[in-house]
């Protein structure tokens, strides 16, 4: 949860991690952009923990307490400060595409 926290405060980096702003309404906004986010992180993850669990390989290898530390509260793909692409026109290749 600590880690997770840490995310946070590199997702909503203004003044420090702090709301930046005392009207009620901004802070409103900030807190709901920031569960949009940390929500849309979630499912990419766990997208991305469905599609490698999908591999017999890896789904063989993994014990009980493994898959029990199995957890989508991960951000160590995510680049903050790097140059980010959005492809609209693309989907995320974590599935082979339809036939």
């Amino acid at each position: 949860m600590e880690s997770w926290n840490g995310a946070n405060a590199v997702i909503f980096y203004g003044k420090g991690g702090d709301i930046a702003s005392n009207r009620h309404d901004e802070q409103e906004l900030s807190v709901l952009c920031l569960r949009v986010l940390q929500s849309a992180l979630v499912y990419v993850n766990t997208l991305m923990l469905q599609h490698v669990l999908a591999d017999d390989d890896w789904a063989d290898a993994l014990t009980v307490e493994d898959r029990r530390g199995l957890t989508p509260l991960f951000w160590t793909h995510v680049a903050p400060y790097g140059k980010v692409e959005l492809r609209m026109d693309h989907r995320l290749a974590l599935t082979p595409p339809p036939s």
